[in-house]
């Protein structure tokens, strides 16, 4: 037992359910797809970062909206969407001078609302 393991994260006998495991294991997607998630999350495990998304959330906004919004400079919100951007939650366009923000698809949404909702029970 390790020093965050509890009595009552184990088993008190040592025994394997096959068919319970056959199961997990065939839902398990491959590792492509585990590394991808991981980034994602990891994205928006940063603060920062999950407020922007939140932001965004809202509506389509500036890089300056956004420097307003969150107390940063554009400097530092520029650095998180450029994260973001590579990392294919946001997309953005230019008009003129200026480049709006918004989240890319809705999927990006749905992950978002569902921490939130989840962080908030």
């Amino acid at each position: 037992m390790t020093a965050t393991t509890t009595p009552e994260d184990l088993c008190s006998v040592n025994c394997v359910h096959p068919e319970a495991v056959g199961r997990a294991k065939a839902s398990l997607p491959d590792e492509g797809c585990v590394a991808q998630a991981s980034a994602l999350l990891k994205l928006m495990a940063d603060p920062t970062r999950l407020k922007l998304l939140s932001a965004l959330h809202a509506g389509e906004l500036c890089v300056c909206d956004l420097a307003a919004v969150l107390g940063l400079s554009e400097s530092a919100v520029s650095h998180q969407l450029r994260l973001l951007r590579t990392g294919r939650m946001v997309t953005y366009r230019k008009e003129g001078r200026v480049v709006y923000y918004r989240l890319l698809d809705a999927h990006v949404t749905t992950m978002i609302q569902n921490a939130l909702d989840h962080a908030s029970e």
